[in-house]
């Protein structure tokens, strides 16, 4: 069993995510995993866990939230 690095929680079941900086995390679900490790929007502050929207560096959750932020220009993929 191993021991999930954000709640704790040792579990049979638990996985490993390698992040592409090159640390490892051991979790025991998704949920700890997106806890950890998901961006936050600038502007609403919800973990961003699809592929949302950066400007200079700066993630939103969506082009919306970007620009109530004062981004322009920005738009959201249908």
């Amino acid at each position: 069993m191993a021991r999930c690095d954000h709640c704790g929680n040792d579990y049979a079941h638990s996985f490993s995510v390698q992040t592409a900086a090159g640390s490892t995390h051991t979790f025991d679900c998704f949920e700890c995993a997106i806890h950890m490790l998901a961006p936050v929007c600038h502007h609403c502050g919800i973990r961003i866990i699809g592929h949302g929207a950066e400007q200079d560096g700066t993630m939103y959750c969506c082009a919306h939230c970007a620009r109530q932020s004062g981004v322009a220009g920005i738009v959201d993929h249908v």
